[in-house]
């Protein structure tokens, strides 16, 4: 299928009442792609996307025509929404350790590429700390490097294992046994129904 295509088949997914703070609607995203403007009627559909929770099928179709016309970090973030249909939100605020605190020295790419540990409160059976892999995103910032702050969202490798979570709880990421930074839970939003794939 190609790139109008894709994005006209998203757009069919949007309820006509969405609207972002900019009073963006669909009937936006119909005009760009009349105007053959593909990729500002991707953006507003992820916009939109961001209003209100739309299917899995929505988040596929829009990473299939990112990829299409090469655009990488859409892509990824239409991939990383895809995970998040499939397995909820999990938001936090946090603050990285300053670099003469941690073995981290330089900046990391914020649009999920690190796949840091957490220890989020669960125990080995002998009683130790145990650390579970999750993928993070930065919401304000396509990079975070020692000593700053982001609101950030998760992807744990095993959602299951992150079910106890709740907001308000601390929790610490770690690239090695020490704590690299220190995050407090926003927000966890539960998948609303079971989707498929």
């Amino acid at each position: 299928m190609d790139v109008p295509k894709l994005l006209e088949a998203a757009s069919l997914l949007v309820p006509d009442k969405i609207a972002t703070e900019n009073d963006i609607t669909v009937n936006d995203v119909w005009e760009y792609l009349t105007h053959d403007e593909w990729e500002v009627a991707l953006e507003l559909l992820e916009e939109l996307g961001d209003v209100h929770p739309l299917p899995l099928t929505f988040w596929e179709t829009l990473a299939t025509a990112a990829e299409q016309m090469q655009l990488e970090k859409s892509a990824a973030w239409c991939h990383w929404r895809c995970y998040e249909t499939r397995n909820g939100i999990i938001r936090a605020d946090l603050t990285l350790r300053p670099a003469n605190e941690t073995r981290r020295q330089t900046s990391f790419s914020g649009a999920g590429v690190l796949r840091p540990m957490w220890n989020i409160g669960l125990r080995t059976p002998t009683g130790e700390p145990a650390l579970n892999i999750a993928a993070l995103w930065a919401e304000s910032t396509p990079f975070l490097g020692p000593g700053e702050r982001s609101s950030v969202r998760l992807a744990p490798f095993a959602p299951s294992q992150w079910q106890r979570l709740q907001p308000g709880q601390v929790i610490t990421m770690h690239e090695d046994r020490s704590v690299a930074g220190t995050a407090v839970v926003l927000e966890i939003r539960r998948p609303a129904t079971t989707h498929t794939a």
